[in-house]
């Protein structure tokens, strides 16, 4: 193992090894490690009691974050021209049809959310081995599929993410930066835990929050007490 910087040895030195913090400690805690010269992201992992492999035990959804993400999402809105107008007030930085299709195809993928209207969804079919891997493809579930464009830009631009529970069990995301205050990290993690818990699966059995870290960007994990979230 290479030898610890002075700036590791100081967080090292405030995380007490074994005990688990409230979030509220948490968040002040995650302030106090972080020492990367750019506002690095705060993140959350959250271990679940599921099996993903079973469609009844898939936990997937969306969350409003009340402080929001603290990034810039480029939105890239694919609809027909009477929505183009709303879509551009609304705060999408493209806004298109098949100018943005020929574009996807030729390899460009420049945006986080694609937000297009249900009948557009059959040209976006055939791009979806460009927009799958990369987390693009628009979804009904998370939002990115509507009617009404111009809300979903709206959403996505104050704080709206996406979430889905990967292989292992595990939900990972960011919830703001570490700019924000201590109370602001905490009222987002709360917010995306309790929407976990709402999303439990009826097939899940026994604990389903078994654990929670809150982190940044090249830091250590912070363990949470999860009897200290309210269920």
């Amino acid at each position: 193992m290479g030898k610890l910087t002075k700036n590791q040895k100081i967080a090292a030195e405030k995380i007490e090894a074994g005990k688990f913090y409230t979030l509220a400690e948490a968040a002040a805690l995650l302030k106090e490690i972080t020492f990367t010269k750019f506002d690095a992201s705060a993140d959350i992992d959250v271990r679940l009691g599921v099996d993903p492999r079973k469609a009844n035990q898939m936990v997937r959804g969306v969350v409003s974050l009340p402080h929001g993400t603290g990034k810039q999402v480029r939105v890239l809105v694919l609809c027909n021209p009477d929505a183009e107008a709303a879509a551009k007030e609304a705060g999408a930085d493209y806004v298109g049809l098949d100018e943005y299709l020929e574009k996807i195809k030729g390899g460009w993928t420049d945006v986080d959310v694609i937000i297009t209207q249900p009948q557009i969804m059959g040209k976006l079919g055939p791009l979806g081995r460009i927009l799958g891997p990369r987390g693009l493809m628009p979804n009904p579930k998370s939002g990115t599929v509507t009617p009404d464009v111009a809300k979903a830009v709206k959403e996505v631009k104050q704080g709206k993410i996406d979430f889905k529970v990967d292989k292992g069990g595990i939900v990972h995301t960011s919830i703001g930066k570490v700019s924000f205050t201590p109370d602001q990290i905490k009222e987002n993690a709360a917010a995306f835990i309790q929407t976990l818990i709402k999303l439990k699966p009826a097939a899940a059995k026994g604990t389903y929050i078994k654990s929670i870290y809150l982190s940044s960007t090249m830091s250590k994990g912070i363990k949470v007490d999860t009897k200290s979230i309210d269920a």
